[in-house]
């Protein structure tokens, strides 16, 4: 199965000029979703995950399935202020400011081994920082995955692990 068309393309979105990639069409389709998380599953089960990170919040859609279908924890990266409770940050610089992501304290344990999902990766910035944040903690990642990657962006060249992509977009 082709995923990409199960992929909706919607021109101008969010603003001019973009070309965002909906998986919500992808979502939608039983059979479509069920061999995405497949092949995600089977690309995953290769590091031996502890546990699941899912990127704020469309990672959240891929990571959870996935961690249940591989019998492990998830655990949410998240935008700041938005956990309860003690949390362990990360603050990155972006283009024109910063951001910070952050998990809830002692939700993972030094040592444990750890895939990062997100739906897409474009510039990897908040892929690197979610890394950084990880390790931060003591977190072994041994591995990025998401449905979509834009390959020009060149967001896996700032990243130190391998990144497995169901579909990629080179413009």
């Amino acid at each position: 199965m082709d995923l990409k068309d199960h992929i909706r393309e919607i021109p101008d979105f969010p603003k001019p000029g973009i070309l965002f990639y909906d998986i919500s069409t992808l979502l939608a389709h039983a059979d479509a979703w069920q061999v995405t998380m497949g092949r995600m599953a089977k690309a995953a089960r290769q590091h031996q995950p502890d546990v699941i990170a899912g990127i704020e919040s469309r990672g959240f859609l891929v990571a959870a399935p996935l961690a249940l279908k591989l019998g492990c924890g998830f655990i949410m990266v998240r935008k700041q202020g938005k956990l309860p409770g003690k949390t362990i940050r990360h603050t990155y610089a972006l283009e024109y400011g910063e951001d910070t992501v952050e998990i809830q304290d002692n939700a993972i344990e030094p040592g444990q081994r750890v895939i990062l999902v997100d739906d897409l990766l474009a510039t990897g910035g908040t892929f690197a920082a979610s890394v950084e944040l990880l390790r931060k903690v003591g977190a072994d990642v041994t591995s990025a995955a998401c449905i979509i990657e834009l390959e020009f962006l060149k967001g896996r060249d700032k990243l130190d692990i391998p990144v497995h992509a169901l579909v990629s977009y080179d413009q």
